[in-house]
C-alpha cells in the first residue's frame, strides 16, 4: 500500500510521468488541486535563490541572502551544535524566501586538495564530514525547511564531472566514500537527497540501483526522494526503474513523453512509477509548499550566527612567542588587498548573494589596536606590483606588527574548475618574503577554501587560517587577533609540505572517463600516518591561547573517559579526538581512523572529564566476501590526541569478532608504499579487469562523450569546433578569470546538450548531432531539422495538455 494511494489513483499517466522532471529550472510541476509545486535552491552555506534568469553555475543575480562560513571552514569548528545554528539559521532564511529545499550541504570526500570545490565539503575524513552533515541537515530541517545533501557519491573531481567513471574497490568505496553519507542520512533524516553526475563503476549515480535503492532506501532506511544534479539525469527512464525520483531542471515534454512510451511497451512497470511518485509526494506534501508559511528575516540575527560560525572555526596554524593575541594599543599595519576586497565565499553554484559583508580595514577601527593604515600590497590578479609591495614594506616598518591578508582569489577555487597547484600567487609569496626581511613581527592571515602550500612558514610570527569566513569573517577575524575569541579551529584536512607528496597527485584531475581510485583507503591522513610521512599540519591540529593537559584514560566496553585540564591562563575550547588502530590487523587498512570526538569549554586550572562513546562504525570494517560490516577479532588501539599525529593518551581494547584471512598479497598497499603501486596493483585491489582506454582521431563518439572529445572526430567541423572551445578558455584562463559557461560546455557529454535545455532540444536531436560529428554530416543534418520540429511541436502538444 502507497502512502498516498488514493491522490495517486487520481492522477493521470502523464500527470505521474510529469512528477519526475521539473517544470522548470528550480521548480517541480504542480497538479492543480492536488499537488503543489516545491521550489529548490542552491544553499549549501547561504540561500541562492534566482527569481529572474536562471542557471546552474552561479553566474546570474539571486536574491539578498546571509553569506555563512562554508563547509570548510565550518568543519574545522568540530562543533555540530554550532553548524546545527547555522542549519536553522539557514533553514528560517529559506521559509522566508518560499523555498522548500535548500540544495546542501555538500558531503563528498576530500580525495584531492586540488578539487575545485573543496570549499564546499567539510573533510577529508567520513566519520568526521558525516557528523558534520547530519548536524547541519536537523539544523535546516528543524524550521519546516528541506535539505538535500550532496553528490551521492564519489563526485571528487571538477574536471569530467559530469562524463567520468569512479572506479573505486567495494571496501574503499563502503569505508570512505558513503559512510560520511551514511552517517548523514541515519543522524540528519534528511527529505531530500541529491545524487552526483558520474558513475560509479560504471553505472551513473543517479540510476545506480545498488546505490538507491539497496543502500540508500534498504539499508540505511532513507524515506525521502531522490533528485538528480542539474543536468545529471542519463537515461530517464533507467533513473526511474532503479531508484531516482526527480530530474532536474525541466526536460520539457522529453522526460515525460519517455516514462510514458516505456509503460506502454512494458519496459517500466506502472507500479514502478507508482512508488516513485509516491515518495516524492510524502515529501511534498509535507513541505511547506502552498501553505503560507513565509516569515520575516532577522538580518541582524544571521550575521550574529555567521560571526559566531566564522569565529568558533578559526584555526591558529603558528603563534611564535605568543605574537598573538595582540595587546591593546598595538601599532598594527593592514596589508594585502583581501583587507580590504574579501575573499568570503567560492565561485560556482554555491555564490550567495551577500548584503552585509565585512572588511578588515573597515571593523579595524572598533578594535582597542592602535590601526596606523593599510597598503593593498600585491595585484589580486596576480601581477607583481614592486610600487604596492613598497608602500607596504614602508608601513610595515612603522608598525609593531604587520598582518598580511593574503589567499586565493575567487577563480582558483571554483564549480567547475579542479585548481593548478597548492601555492599561492607569486606575487603574494614574494611580498611574504619582502615584509620577513623587516624587523617587525609578520602575521599572515589566510583565505581560502582549502590547503595552500607554505614554504615562507618560518619567515613569519604568526599564521591564522580563516578559510572563507562568510559574511562576518572580518570580525570574527579580529576577535582571535585581539584574543576577545580563543582560538579553538581544528584542520579538518591535512596540509601537505608539497602537492608532491600527494599520491597519486599527478594523475588528478583524470582526464579520461575513468578515474581509479588507486590510493584505496589511504586518503589524507590515512596515508600520512601509514607512510610516515611528514606534513606540514597535521589532519586535527590547531592551536590555542592556552594549554590543556591529557590524563586518566579509561577504556571499557562503550567507550573511553579521560581527564583534559586548561593548563594555561585563557578560558578556551579544546577538541578531544579519538582515534582507533589495529596494529595487527591482516587486512589493508590505515594505521588510525578518528571515529569520535567531543569538544570541551574550560576556564583556566578548570579539568573535566570527557566521554566519548564506542558507536557501531568504531571497530566496522567492510567485508567484501559476505557483503555485510564485520569486526575483525583481537586487540585495538585506542588513542586519544589533541591531532591525530598529536596522540596524547593511549590504551587498548580486545573486541570478539571474526577471524580475518590475510589481506590479497598487496605488499605495497599493506604498507601504504602507494608510490610503487603498479596498475595490476590497483587491479587486484578492485577485483576486476580495468577497462581499456581508447582515444585516437576518428574514433566514433556516443551520448556520453565530452564535447571536448571532439578533439578525436571523424568530422573536420568537430574538430574546429574543439579547436575552437580550446582556444577561447585559454584566452578567459589567461586574464584570470576562466569562463565558466566555456568550461561547463568543454567538459560536459552530449547527452547534457538535451538535458541542460529545458526540453528545446530532443535526444533524438543529440543524435543527430552526433551522427554529424562521426562524419554523416549530410544525413545528421537532415535528421537533426527533422527532429527540431517534432520537438517543438512535441512541446507545444504537452504544454497545452498539462496546462
Amino acid at each position: 500500500m502507497l502512502n498516498n494511494q488514493k491522490i495517486i489513483e487520481q492522477l493521470t499517466l502523464a500527470e505521474k510521468a510529469a512528477l519526475t522532471t521539473g517544470q522548470s529550472t528550480w521548480q517541480t510541476y504542480a497538479v492543480a488541486d492536488k499537488i503543489p509545486a516545491i521550489f529548490m535552491a542552491d544553499g549549501p552555506h547561504g540561500l541562492r535563490k534566482q527569481t529572474g534568469a536562471t542557471d546552474h553555475l552561479g553566474l546570474n543575480a539571486s536574491e539578498p541572502a546571509t553569506c555563512f562560513p562554508t563547509a570548510a571552514t565550518l568543519a574545522n569548528s568540530w562543533d555540530e551544535n554550532l553548524i546545527g545554528q547555522v542549519g536553522a539559521a539557514l533553514g528560517n532564511e529559506a521559509r522566508a524566501l518560499d523555498v522548500q529545499v535548500v540544495l546542501g550541504p555538500g558531503l563528498n570526500i576530500k580525495r584531492n586538495p586540488r578539487c575545485g570545490r573543496d570549499f564546499e565539503y567539510y573533510s577529508e575524513d567520513p566519520y568526521l564530514a558525516g557528523k558534520m552533515g547530519a548536524a547541519m541537515i536537523r539544523g535546516i530541517q528543524s524550521t519546516g525547511t528541506f535539505a538535500s545533501p550532496k553528490h551521492f557519491a564519489a563526485n571528487n573531481q571538477e574536471y569530467r564531472r559530469m562524463a567520468s567513471n569512479s572506479l573505486i574497490d567495494e571496501r574503499t568505496l563502503r569505508e570512505l566514500y558513503l559512510t560520511n553519507f551514511e552517517i548523514a542520512v541515519k543522524e540528519g533524516k534528511p527529505r531530500v537527497l541529491m545524487s552526483a553526475y558520474n558513475e560509479i563503476n560504471g553505472i551513473y549515480a543517479h540510476e545506480n540501483k545498488y546505490l538507491l535503492e539497496d543502500i540508500l532506501r534498504k539499508e540505511w532506511g532513507f524515506k525521502g526522494f531522490v533528485v538528480s544534479d542539474w543536468g545529471g539525469d542519463n537515461d530517464h527512464v533507467a533513473a526511474v526503474q532503479n531508484g531516482g525520483n526527480l530530474a532536474m531542471p525541466t526536460l520539457g515534454a522529453n522526460g515525460p513523453l519517455e516514462i510514458i512510451q516505456a509503460v506502454k511497451s512494458g519496459e517500466l512497470a506502472e507500479e514502478t512509477l507508482n512508488q516513485r511518485v509516491d515518495e516524492l509526494l510524502t515529501q511534498i506534501l509535507q513541505s511547506t509548499a502552498g501553505k503560507n508559511t513565509q516569515q520575516q528575516v532577522d538580518w541582524s540575527h544571521q550575521h550574529q550566527v555567521a560571526h559566531k560560525a566564522a569565529a568558533e572555526s578559526i584555526v591558529l596554524l603558528k603563534n611564535k612567542a605568543a605574537t598573538l593575541p595582540l595587546a591593546d594599543t598595538t601599532k598594527v599595519a593592514l596589508i594585502g588587498d583581501f583587507a580590504k576586497q574579501p575573499r568570503y565565499q567560492g565561485a560556482g553554484s554555491s555564490l550567495v548573494n551577500a548584503q552585509q559583508v565585512e572588511n578588515m580595514v573597515a571593523t579595524a577601527v572598533d578594535q582597542p589596536i592602535t590601526f596606523i593604515g593599510y597598503e593593498q600590497g600585491y595585484q589580486r590578479n596576480g601581477i607583481v606590483d614592486h610600487e604596492l609591495s613598497a608602500a607596504a614594506v614602508a608601513l610595515a616598518n612603522k608598525s609593531d606588527v604587520a598582518v598580511i591578508c593574503a589567499g586565493l582569489d575567487e577563480i582558483s577555487e571554483s564549480e567547475g574548475l579542479d585548481r593548478t597547484d597548492l601555492k599561492l600567487p607569486d606575487n603574494q609569496v614574494e611580498l611574504i618574503n619582502t615584509l620577513a626581511q623587516t624587523s617587525t613581527p609578520i602575521i599572515v592571515v589566510l583565505s581560502a577554501g582549502s590547503v595552500i602550500e607554505m614554504p615562507w612558514l618560518d619567515k613569519v610570527a604568526a599564521v591564522v587560517h580563516g578559510y572563507l569566513g562568510g559574511e562576518a569573517g572580518a570580525s570574527a577575524m579580529w576577535d582571535v587577533l585581539i584574543g576577545k575569541q580563543n582560538p579553538s579551529g581544528k584542520l579538518a584536512e591535512t596540509h601537505p609540505l608539497t602537492y608532491e607528496d600527494v599520491p597519486f597527485g599527478k594523475e588528478y584531475p583524470t582526464t579520461q572517463r575513468d578515474v581509479y581510485y588507486k590510493e584505496g583507503p589511504f586518503v589524507g591522513y590515512r596515508y600520512y600516518t601509514t607512510a610516515e610521512k611528514p606534513v606540514r599540519f597535521p589532519f586535527g591540529f590547531g592551536l590555542s591561547y592556552t594549554t590543556f593537559a591529557y590524563s586518566d584514560l579509561h577504556v571499557a566496553s562503550s567507550g573511553v573517559t579521560a581527564m583534559v585540564k586548561n593548563t594555561g591562563e585563557r578560558e578556551g575550547n579544546e577538541v578531544v579526538q579519538l582515534y582507533i588502530g589495529k596494529s595487527d590487523s591482516q587486512l589493508i587498512r590505515p594505521r588510525r581512523e578518528l571515529k569520535g570526538f567531543t569538544k570541551v569549554h574550560l576556564a583556566p586550572g578548570e579539568a573535566k572529564q570527557i566521554n566519548i562513546r564506542f558507536d557501531d562504525k568504531a571497530f566496522r570494517y567492510f567485508d567484501v566476501t559476505s557483503n555485510s560490516w564485520q569486526v575483525e577479532a583481537g586487540t585495538y588501539d585506542i588513542l586519544i590526541g589533541a591531532s591525530v599525529d598529536d596522540i596524547r593518551l593511549r590504551g587498548t581494547i580486545v573486541e570478539a569478532g571474526q577471524n580475518v584471512a590475510p589481506a590479497l598479497n598487496l605488499v605495497h598497499y599493506r604498507k601504504a608504499d602507494l608510490s610503487q603501486v603498479t596498475l595490476a596493483d590497483f587491479s587486484a585491489l578492485y577485483g576486476q579487469t580495468l577497462p581499456a582506454v581508447k582515444t585516437e582521431i576518428g574514433q566514433q563518439l556516443a551520448i556520453n562523450s565530452t564535447i571536448a572529445e571532439m578533439r578525436y572526430a571523424k568530422n573536420w567541423l568537430a574538430r574546429q569546433v574543439y579547436r575552437y572551445l580550446k582556444h577561447a578558455l585559454a584566452k578567459s584562463e589567461a586574464t584570470g578569470k576562466p569562463d565558466l559557461n566555456l568550461l561547463f560546455i568543454y567538459n560536459m557529454p552530449f547527452r547534457a546538450i538535451a538535458k541542460m535545455t529545458n526540453g528545446q532540444v530532443s535526444l533524438d536531436m543529440v543524435n543527430a548531432i552526433l551522427r554529424m560529428v562521426n562524419g554523416h554530416f549530410w544525413s545528421g543534418l537532415t535528421r537533426l531539422i527533422n527532429h527540431y520540429f517534432k520537438n517543438r511541436k512535441q512541446n507545444k502538444v504537452w504544454q497545452k495538455e498539462m496546462s
